[in-house]
């Protein structure tokens, strides 16, 4: 949302990590696991949630003086890192879309689909809510399944026939 200039149309799947996260109690077997992970090979071990943790950490909270992975965590030595969740809060979209709307405003099309048993479903028809409160065209479709449940076929039959219609190449697309 923040580059109409670059991007001309969206297509949202199972989108991940639109509210703000985080600020709860430490976990100490989450935080133990990953501080364990020293290589992108070690992070390959872990479970989702946290792969998902260190990915947001990464993009979010990264940290040039901090090696091996070079990022904060929410949660530091069982103690939350306020000041790492601000970052987080602050780079989460539902935190920031009304500051964009004249930008999504300039997408030739936007759609975003999600799982009916995907628990990021919640957000998902927030974002739409909030599109659809703008007066701004999307389509939003939940489908049966989980997160990944038939991704190949969404591909196919949903995010390829999208942007077939919906990409230009030229200066003057409307």
């Amino acid at each position: 949302m923040k580059h109409p200039d670059v991007f001309g149309s969206l297509y949202i799947m199972s989108p991940c990590c639109l509210s703000a996260r985080g600020g709860g109690p430490a976990n100490p077997a989450n935080e133990k696991a990953l501080e364990a992970v020293k290589t992108p090979a070690d992070s390959a071990t872990l479970p989702f949630g946290l792969r998902a943790q260190l990915a947001s950490a990464a993009a979010w909270s990264p940290n040039p003086k901090k090696p091996p992975l070079y990022l904060d965590l929410p949660s530091e030595n069982g103690v939350v890192r306020q000041d790492v969740i601000a970052r987080w809060a602050a780079n989460a979209p539902l935190a920031f879309v009304d500051q964009y709307i004249g930008n999504l405003r300039q997408y030739r099309a936007i759609a975003m689909d999600v799982g009916d048993q995907d628990g990021l479903r919640i957000d998902a028809g927030k974002l739409h809510d909030i599109l659809d409160t703008y007066g701004i065209a999307n389509t939003f479709e939940i489908y049966s399944g989980t997160h990944t449940s038939a991704v190949a076929d969404r591909f196919q039959h949903h995010v390829i026939p999208f942007f077939s219609k919906n990409l230009c190449m030229t200066a003057n697309c409307k």
